[in-house]
């Protein structure tokens, strides 16, 4: 699932980041990562709205006269997460609720960003924290098209139990493996499909052109996915939040990032919004525009550059 470029990366990672020990050494710089002339790591997940995320971090950090390397695409959390732990990355834009459910705490059942973020702030490993969280949120969801939702008559998730077992659901591979995804599914709504259809996390068009052509009926969309509102697509309800709350979150290596840095990535926070991420991501998916450009265009717009 993880591309050939990227398996490189992680490979070398994880090389580094097994000889690092309990040393704060940044295995990517040879150096512990402080910004007063070294270098931060900024890196991000296998999707386009992440290395769009983890772009204006960059960005944001370089305006501040902070030296900066990108790895982008790395993989899903499953890959990247030890690497952040390890040092081996120093800033990661991450979702907070995933995080929790997925890395720190799978018995989690905190759902709101206030409850999630105490729980990390308790639970996270002591080399890594969690920075201020933004207000935008881009959560997983199930979404079928309007022809599906009129055919099964579907409004929320629990309408599915019934009708689930005649259908394909399209999703990440690991959403297959997840209390928030086909686990909690099953144990909190009861539904469990007849198929699953595992695809790359990052292919996201590939999904949305399988669900319109009905070879998937339901799909694992991120809600701030622009096709849904222009292809008429139903997001399910979730009235018993399976699906918590996702908040953009910076995740840093504590030892990597001084005030000066902090600064720099809380800013992007105070100022991002669902709105604004939405429509980035419609430069980003429809326009065809690229990441850094658009990055740039929104902090000039938030007045975090000049």
């Amino acid at each position: 699932m993880i591309r050939g470029a990227a398996f490189g990366l992680i490979a070398a990672l994880s090389l580094s980041a097994c000889g690092s020990g309990d040393s704060d050494e940044n295995p990517l710089t040879g150096s512990s990562g402080d910004s007063d002339g070294k270098t931060l790591v900024v890196g991000s997940a296998n999707f386009p709205e992440n290395q769009l995320l983890a772009e204006i971090y960059a960005q944001a950090l370089e305006a501040k006269d902070l030296k900066v390397t990108r790895k982008f695409d790395i993989g899903a959390r499953e890959v990247y997460y030890d690497q952040v732990v390890k040092g081996g990355i120093s800033v990661f834009p991450e979702y907070n609720g995933a995080l929790l459910a997925v890395a720190v705490d799978k018995t989690s059942t905190a759902t709101s960003t206030a409850e999630i973020n105490a729980e990390l702030k308790a639970k996270l490993p002591s080399s890594v924290e969690i920075l201020d969280s933004a207000a935008a949120e881009d959560k997983d969801s199930v979404t079928v098209t309007s022809e599906t939702a009129e055919k099964y008559n579907l409004k929320t998730l629990a309408d599915l139990k019934p009708v689930a077992g005649d259908m394909t659901i399209g999703a990440g591979s690991e959403f297959k493996t997840r209390t928030q995804g086909a686990v909690g599914l099953k144990s909190v709504y009861g539904v469990e499909f007849g198929k699953f259809q595992p695809l790359d996390a990052g292919a996201q068009s590939t999904l949305l052109e399988l669900l319109k052509n009905d070879t998937v009926q339901a799909a694992n969309l991120y809600t701030t996915d622009p096709s849904i509102v222009e292809d008429k697509l139903v997001v399910l309800e979730d009235p018993k939040n399976l699906f918590s709350s996702q908040n953009i979150t910076p995740l840093v290596y504590k030892s990597a990032v001084d005030d000066t840095a902090k600064a720099a990535l809380n800013g992007v926070s105070a100022k991002l919004t669902t709105e604004d991420l939405l429509e980035m991501m419609k430069k980003l998916v429809n326009d065809k525009e690229d990441a850094s450009t658009v990055a740039k265009e929104w902090l000039s717009q938030a007045g975090l550059v000049s």
